[in-house]
């Protein structure tokens, strides 16, 4: 599926601005980043990553999953992503004020390195989640009811000037890679297992694929 594609090659652009972004908050703290460079993350996160990105992910593709796959929205994988989309964008509104004005004080950094960590792990296990799980699963069953291609729109001019925006962030600001966090693939390895979601076994597999489950 194309629009799958899309939505991968956009997570490598994300997944890397990311660990730029860490590589910022350690400059911003240290007093060697420039702080204009927070409105420019800022910019990325909300324009490209949220309203390019997330919106159609949910418009299109979850939209697709609940109303041509007959999937639940209400519970299991697209409801837990999606509740993790609004989430996020929370944590983003808080830690924009510490990146349009820069930290002011000892506490200010304290709060600033807290917030971009937190922020960021849940990111970056966001995404594995949605390589991993919901993108390949999510496909296969729209498939099984003939949808094998979905739509897509162009970016508009914020999103495109955010995205033009990070490629420059990741030259001028390498990015790291956080070792206190774990990634991988599968239900188990996401924040929602156990929480607000069952995992896919329990909220997607039907009679038929738990027989053939059982049967091999």
């Amino acid at each position: 599926m194309k629009l799958i594609d899309t939505f991968q090659d956009e997570h490598v652009l994300i997944d890397q601005v990311l660990g730029s972004f860490r590589t910022y908050i350690d400059g911003l703290v240290g007093g060697t980043a420039d702080p204009d460079d927070g409105k420019r993350f800022v910019a990325f996160f909300t324009e490209f990553a949220g309203h390019f990105h997330h919106d159609r992910e949910e418009r299109v593709f979850f939209d697709a999953l609940v109303t041509d796959a007959e999937l639940p929205g209400d519970r299991g994988p697209v409801h837990a992503l999606a509740r993790e989309h609004a989430e996020m964008e929370e944590w983003l509104c808080e830690l924009t004020p510490f990146l349009e004005q820069g930290p002011q004080s000892e506490d200010d950094r304290v709060r600033l390195r807290a917030l971009a960590t937190r922020y960021s792990h849940a990111l970056w296990r966001h995404i594995d989640a949605e390589n991993s799980v919901l993108y390949l699963e999510g496909a296969e069953r729209l498939a099984r009811n003939g949808i094998r291609e979905l739509p897509d729109r162009p970016m508009r001019e914020a999103e495109a000037a955010a995205r033009e925006d990070g490629a420059a962030l990741l030259v001028r600001y390498p990015p790291m890679e956080d070792v206190a966090l774990t990634r991988g693939e599968g239900c188990f390895m996401c924040r929602a297992h156990g929480e607000t979601c069952g995992g896919l076994e329990a909220e997607w597999w039907t009679e038929l694929e738990w027989e053939e489950f059982f049967m091999r």
